[in-house]
């Protein structure tokens, strides 16, 4: 596996490489790329912390597992590559934008710049096999990503956790609310963005939180 990171991350994953349950999913994870279609590409799984330096992290977006179809999942949670279909779930993220900022946003999928600017952008589970949702959990990614918003959590102070749909609400029991904005709404996906998802208005109150942090806050249209 492509353990690829910014360094900066690695003072607090650097132990999780090391344990029992990260070298048998590493095992795992080597024989279902050898043996099978699995996304996103291998020297994409970590991105999300290679482009995202840990101490430039402001906000994090949490997801469950990454895009099972063929060429959508990039590395960074809800992001697909230049010249891919936007899947639904981002579409109604983009909704959501509009609706919240007033602004129009762009045609394409990748979120590459909202993690240069500070964004984690991760899910759950950090592989997929093709066309088989959720066919990487329990394996020991949820884990390793426990391990990474839990170092955020005590480390840092003010940042800003997204946690759209249950799957992510129930990851947000390692984050300290006495330190941080938390935010919640149901999942993006066509299946439940109506509950709730639309007008969480979660980019303005982002911004609006990170400011009082004299943070810089986040150019949402700046993809």
């Amino acid at each position: 596996m492509n353990l690829k990171i910014d360094p900066s991350w690695n003072v607090h994953l650097k132990a999780e490489f090391e344990k029992d349950y990260f070298v048998g999913l590493s095992d795992f994870v080597k024989k279902e790329y050898t043996g099978g279609t699995t996304y996103p590409p291998p020297n994409a799984i970590l991105r999300a912390f290679d482009e995202c330096p840990f101490n430039k992290t402001k906000v994090v977006i949490l997801g469950q597992d990454p895009y099972h179809g063929d060429n959508q999942a990039n590395g960074l949670g809800f992001s697909v590559n230049d010249g891919v279909r936007l899947p639904p779930s981002l579409i109604n993220i983009y909704k959501e934008i509009e609706s919240d900022l007033g602004i129009k946003m762009p045609r394409h999928g990748n979120l590459g710049s909202w993690a240069k600017q500070g964004v984690l952008l991760i899910n759950a589970t950090l592989t997929v096999k093709a066309n088989e949702a959720g066919s990487h959990q329990g394996k020991g990614w949820e884990e390793f990503t426990d391990a990474a918003i839990k170092a955020l959590s005590d480390e840092c102070e003010g940042l800003v956790f997204m946690l759209w749909g249950k799957y992510a609400q129930n990851k947000g029991s390692v984050i300290d609310s006495s330190k941080h904005l938390i935010l919640k709404s149901p999942h993006p996906s066509p299946l439940s963005a109506y509950a709730g998802f639309f007008g969480c208005k979660h980019f303005s109150q982002a911004n609006y939180y990170l400011k009082k942090q004299s943070m810089e806050p986040i150019d949402w249209i700046n993809i």
